[in-house]
């Protein structure tokens, strides 16, 4: 897993989870919106994916 350069809008995470799924990165950051409304440490997991997952390779 990549993080996306082509569909990025903060750090490309939601964009590369969209790229590996197939699923459409609109639909991933609202999905994501929604969940990061639930109490929990989703903010904490994004921040962890923003530093540890590598930026998708130049095209």
């Amino acid at each position: 897993m990549y993080r996306s350069r082509e569909h990025r809008i903060l750090a490309g995470v939601c964009g590369g989870i969209a790229d590996k799924t197939g699923l459409p990165p609109t639909f991933v950051r609202i999905l994501w919106l929604l969940l990061s409304l639930i109490p929990g440490p989703l903010w904490v997991v994004y921040v962890i994916m923003w530093i540890f997952v590598p930026e998708e390779p130049a095209r």
